[in-house]
């Protein structure tokens, strides 16, 4: 899966945590065109993902739902790493966990939280 639709992904997942899911929404808050979120949506209605009917909310399968928590865990786990261990701002924090959750080897993550057991909260 890209980092795109990992992306698209895991904001249907924040999404459905506040309810239905449109395609315009996914849209509004990944700052895309709704003809790209449609795309995205759709590709990952193929691959198992998401079902998605014309006119019709955005849901989840439970594949979908597996893999978007997956990231999201990841996501918060490099939030929460990047402000307690590194000592960088909420905000730097956010933006930097979003690009480094796609790229990082199981391994390094694993670290990582090796790392935070023992570090001391800030």
């Amino acid at each position: 899966m890209t980092e795109s639709l990992e992306d698209y992904l895991e904001m249907v997942s924040f999404l459905s945590d506040e309810g239905e899911v449109r395609v315009t929404d996914v849209a509004a808050r990944l700052n895309v065109s709704k003809p790209s979120a449609l795309n995205a949506i759709k590709t990952l209605g193929e691959q198992g993902f998401l079902e998605h009917e014309r006119y019709q909310g955005v849901n989840l399968t439970p594949k979908g739902r597996q893999r978007a928590s997956e990231i999201r865990k990841r996501h918060h786990f490099l939030t929460d790493f990047l402000i307690r261990v590194v000592g960088v701002t909420a905000r730097t924090a956010e933006r930097d966990a979003c690009k480094m959750e796609h790229v990082l080897s199981p391994e390094t993550l694993k670290k990582m939280l090796d790392l935070t057991e023992s570090a001391p909260r800030r």
